[in-house]
């Protein structure tokens, strides 16, 4: 069932996003709050997992590469394959996630990606907050709420983002309402 209710909102966020091939999505996931317990208490593998696989599983259909943020204790870096990283020019860090100083989903996706590299910050071009873990400083500006019907994974409550441009200009200026 986790799987699914991740694979949904992934799905849901892809229609109003319009992200475009090789675009990152950055993903931050509190299996605890999954879980009906406090971020942070009660990290699960068998939840993490599940919510990887479903995201995952979207994503590859998508052709769009998947940032997986660590916990707190690992300053909220991220995982990802190691070709966006090279793609977007982000410097890799050296740390393995592991169920308590990473978190369960980063420690899935780690385990799941062909070739993992940590790195300490991205600009991703959307996003997926599961159990409000904080997921915004790994945007790119301008964020813009996503409202998905898919409003909990779990117990957790869910909230999407897409980035768009930033508006340049004064009263005169039109815009590409192709890119709002």
């Amino acid at each position: 069932m986790i799987r699914e209710e991740a694979a949904r909102a992934a799905a849901q966020l892809f229609e109003v996003a319009k992200m475009k091939e090789g675009e990152l999505l950055v993903v931050g996931c509190s299996s605890s709050e999954i879980g009906a317990e406090k971020i942070g208490t009660h990290s699960s593998a068998e939840i993490g997992q599940a919510v990887f696989e479903g995201i995952k599983g979207e994503l590859d259909r998508q052709g769009v590469f998947l940032a997986a943020q660590c916990c707190e204790h690992l300053n909220r870096a991220l995982i990802l394959e190691r070709a966006a990283a090279e793609k977007y020019g982000y410097e890799e860090v050296n740390v393995v996630p592991q169920l308590k100083a990473g978190g369960s989903f980063a420690t899935a996706a780690y385990a799941g990606f062909k070739d993992p590299v940590a790195v300490e910050e991205i600009r991703a071009h959307a996003g997926i907050d599961i159990g409000d873990t904080l997921i915004g400083m790994h945007l790119k500006k301008v964020a813009v709420p996503v409202r998905i019907e898919q409003k909990t994974i779990g117990s957790a409550h869910v909230v999407c983002a897409r980035t768009r441009r930033k508006f340049v200009g004064g009263e005169r200026a039109h815009y590409n309402h192709d890119l709002l």
